[in-house]
């Protein structure tokens, strides 16, 4: 079952594809679309992938950070960003410390579930209901 919107979202520090440190606290004062998926390179997750892709300008106009996280290691994030061209950051999560704060372990993988965390690092959406194709622009429709 995934947290709740109202709770705290949990902090952590980890490394980005690019093998930069990140910590969710990096972002205060910005709201983060943290979007947890199963596996780089599967048809599912890079259709959803994509979605962030071609909506990505208007996530930057609206001063919103996309954050794409799973279980695969720095080698298999930077593969999956440079055949895609992704242009926003993926957070390495290979112990599944992140996937287990975020209550989206589903077993070796994460589930695909997305939260919307505010500048002040409290949940204010969660969605686990994905349609990988328009997920990007669902979760643009819902920000208003």
């Amino acid at each position: 079952m995934a947290l709740e919107v109202g709770t705290k979202a949990p902090s952590f520090t980890t490394v980005d594809d690019e093998g930069n440190t990140v910590s969710l606290s990096d972002f205060k004062g910005k709201v983060v679309v943290l979007y947890f998926y199963p596996k780089d390179d599967t048809p599912g997750c890079t259709k959803q992938a994509q979605s962030f892709r071609d909506n990505y300008e208007e996530y930057q106009n609206k001063d919103m950070v996309v954050l794409g996280v799973s279980m695969d290691d720095q080698a298999s994030h930077q593969k999956f960003k440079e055949k895609y061209g992704l242009p926003f950051t993926l957070l390495v999560d290979s112990d599944g410390k992140i996937t287990k704060a975020y209550d989206v372990e589903g077993g070796g993988y994460a589930k695909r579930v997305t939260y919307i965390i505010d500048g002040e690092g409290k949940i204010t959406q969660v969605d686990a209901q994905v349609n990988t194709s328009t997920h990007a622009q669902d979760v643009l429709a819902k920000m208003g």
